[in-house]
């Protein structure tokens, strides 16, 4: 028996898939880091992060010097030198370093807004925009500028915000 999610017709045979899959459309994101408070769908999702914490970076760029805490992020940006891009979208040809950005990329053909806000519905074709937006209603401000203490819900906002400071 198979088991379908009706907001992105993914089908699943095994009920803790469907149900470790859904939290993706809902928000729910029950594991926390202890030391950065950021959450995340699945436990292997915060056991990798969490070496970030380690201070542990054992894979080194030859090109570019550039350490990494993740193999799978290391490969990846090995491909940044090598110019390889193992993914294509089917509809338009264009190809990429890594599957997750294809599937993001995808998205945008299928005309797909998986990701709705529960306040006010607006949806939207990336998790990550739908968690910016989310600071509208929370009023979660987590960018700071360390000159005077302002703060932002994008960072680019606080980019661009901080030039002020350096002229």
């Amino acid at each position: 028996m198979s088991t379908s999610i009706r907001q992105c017709d993914k089908t699943f045979t095994r009920q803790d898939s469907l149900k470790m899959h859904e939290r993706i459309h809902c928000g729910q994101r029950p594991y926390q880091c202890r030391q950065c408070d950021k959450t995340f769908t699945r436990p292997g999702s915060l056991k990798t992060h969490e070496i970030i914490h380690s201070g542990d970076r054992p894979y080194q760029c030859r090109q570019c010097d550039k350490t990494f805490a993740h193999q799978g992020s290391f490969k990846t940006h090995e491909r940044l030198h090598s110019g390889e891009r193992l993914y294509q979208c089917r509809q338009c040809d264009k190809t990429f370093t890594h599957q997750g950005f294809l599937k993001t990329h995808e998205i945008i053909h299928s005309g797909e807004r998986p990701y709705q806000c529960r306040q006010c519905e607006k949806s939207f074709t990336q998790q990550g925009h739908l968690k910016t937006h989310e600071r509208i209603h929370s009023g979660d401000r987590p960018y700071q500028c360390r000159q005077c203490d302002k703060t932002f819900a994008r960072q680019y906002r606080l980019k661009t915000h901080e030039r002020i400071h350096s002229k």
